[in-house]
């Protein structure tokens, strides 16, 4: 209880923070529990808490909490290498699909995350548009190449409202068309809260 977004947690404090992220956290697994009973039994998705920056047995206890097979910490360095992080070790241990999404999806629905699977047979990217700018969803096939996916994680504006349009190109640069999800808000500022209730 404790850890949760700091923008967040400077406007309305760390506890309630703690509490929002947390009901975020329980939100964003319920759904990601339900994909396989929308999927008409093609869906059979491994979840994985990657947690920051909880230690292994913390992430693993915590995961165990919320009802998901594995929690892991997410590891060291910026946002891009993280991810890139967890997506070559699902890949690695043999997953075809990859979809990483964040834990600050108020607006986040099941149907959301098994069209993004469905959109991965018919395109190696898929993204998510949030309102910001930035993307709340990105999704890989195998079938992406390692500059792609170089390119996809590195030297990208983290935070800022350029980062689905400069993600967006580099696809383009790799000659990949990225499939688009619904646009979705995501909740990082105080603000943000009034539109979730």
């Amino acid at each position: 209880m404790g850890r949760c977004k700091r923008r967040l947690a400077a406007g309305i404090g760390r506890r309630p923070a703690a509490l929002v992220q947390r009901r975020l956290t329980e939100h964003t697994v319920a759904s990601c529990l339900s994909v396989a009973a929308l999927g008409d039994g093609r869906l059979q998705p491994q979840i994985l808490l990657a947690a920051d920056p909880l230690g292994p047995a913390a992430a693993r206890r915590w995961a165990q909490q919320l009802g998901v097979q594995r929690g892991l910490p997410q590891g060291r360095g910026c946002l891009g290498l993280r991810m890139r992080r967890q997506l070559e070790r699902a890949w690695r241990e043999g997953s075809h699909q990859v979809v990483l999404i964040g834990s600050d999806l108020p607006e986040l629905e099941p149907g959301d995350l098994v069209e993004a699977f469905l959109a991965l047979e018919r395109s190696r990217l898929v993204l998510g548009p949030a309102v910001d700018g930035g993307y709340w969803l990105i999704g890989l096939s195998h079938r992406a190449s390692a500059p792609l996916v170089s390119a996809l994680f590195s030297g990208m504006p983290w935070g800022s409202a350029q980062v689905l349009e400069q993600t967006v190109a580099v696809a383009h640069q790799q000659g990949v068309e990225p499939a688009l999800l619904m646009q979705r808000r995501d909740l990082d500022r105080p603000a943000d809260l009034c539109l979730w209730r």
